[in-house]
C-alpha cells in the first residue's frame, strides 16, 4: 500500500525535506503522485530509509550508499561484491584510526603518569609534561 511522505517521515525519523533531498539524489525512486500533486511512496520506501540511515550510521557516504543500492540487474553476486568491498575499506579505516586512538591513548596514559608522580612528590615544581612538550617546539 503506498504512502504518503508525512507518514512515511514519522516512521522513519526523517524530516520531508530529507526524504525529498534523498528522492533527487536517487537513493529513493520517485513516487507516484496524487491527482492533487500529493507523492506516493511506494511500500519498500520506510525499509529502504531505514537501511540509508543505517548505513550512515556505520560511516558510509550518501555517493556509497547510492551505488550499493544501484540495481543489481540480476547479478545479485555483483551487487554483494560491490558491497563487500565498500565495507571492507571501511573497515580497514576504522581499524587504522583504532591503532591511532590506541597510540594516543598510550601517550596520555604516560603523560598522566608523569604528572602524578610529579604531584606526590608535594614540591612545588613545574609541570614535567609542560616542560617536556615545551621543549620538543624548541
Amino acid at each position: 500500500m503506498s504512502q504518503r511522505i508525512g507518514p512515511i517521515a514519522t516512521a522513519t525519523g526523517l524530516t520531508r525535506d530529507t526524504i525529498r533531498y534523498y528522492e533527487r539524489l536517487g537513493l529513493v525512486c520517485k513516487p507516484a503522485r496524487t491527482d492533487g500533486g500529493f507523492r506516493l511512496y511506494p511500500p519498500d520506501t520506510v525499509t529502504r530509509l531505514r537501511f540509508i540511515k543505517q548505513a550512515q550510521k556505520l560511516g558510509l557516504a550518501l555517493k556509497e550508499i547510492r551505488d550499493l543500492l544501484g540495481p543489481a540487474n540480476g547479478r545479485r553476486r555483483d551487487q554483494c561484491q560491490r558491497v563487500r568491498g565498500v565495507l571492507a575499506k571501511h573497515l580497514s579505516d576504522v581499524e587504522a584510526r583504532m591503532r591511532e586512538l590506541e597510540a594516543f591513548r598510550q601517550t596520555l596514559q604516560a603523560a598522566v603518569k608523569q604528572c602524578d608522580r610529579a604531584l606526590r612528590r608535594g614540591e612545588t615544581i613545574s609541570c614535567p609534561v609542560v616542560d617536556h612538550l615545551g621543549s620538543e617546539n624548541e
